[in-house]
C-alpha cells in the first residue's frame, strides 16, 4: 500500500473517531422521522437560542431524567460544542439506551432541521 493511501485511510479513521465523540454527522433521516431533540446546555444557554421543538435537559440532569427518554425511537442530544452531548450520550448508553446520536452543536442540528 502506498503512503498516500495509508495517510488517507488514517485521516478517515480519525475523522470517524472525532465525529463519534463530538457528533455533527448527518442526522437528516432521524430528524425527518421526528427524533426526540434534547439540548443538554444550561437553561440560560437554552433561553439564548435553541432548536425549535427541542427540550432542555441540562447535562447534570440527564441521569435523573431517564424516564423522559423512554419509548423514543431516536434521540439526538446536542449542546454548544458537542462535548456535553457526548457525555449525555454516554450516560444514556450506560443506562441501556441504544438509539442515541450525538448531534454535535445546536447550531448544526438547527441548520440540518431547516434544510429538510
Amino acid at each position: 500500500m502506498n503512503i498516500i493511501v495509508l495517510k488517507i485511510k488514517i485521516k478517515n479513521c480519525m475523522f470517524g473517531i472525532f465525529k463519534s465523540l463530538f457528533g455533527g454527522g448527518d442526522i437528516t433521516n432521524k430528524l425527518r422521522e421526528g427524533a426526540f431533540l434534547v439540548d443538554v446546555r444550561t437553561p440560560v444557554e437554552f433561553d439564548g437560542g435553541h432548536v425549535k421543538g427541542s427540550i432542555n435537559i441540562p447535562l447534570d440532569r440527564v441521569a435523573l431524567s431517564l424516564e423522559k427518554f423512554k419509548n423514543k425511537q431516536n434521540i439526538i442530544v446536542f449542546c454548544r460544542s458537542g462535548n456535553r452531548s457526548s457525555q449525555a450520550k454516554s450516560i444514556l448508553e450506560k443506562n441501556g439506551f441504544t438509539n442515541v446520536t450525538n448531534g454535535g452543536t445546536w447550531q448544526s442540528v438547527n441548520q440540518q432541521l431547516k434544510n429538510l
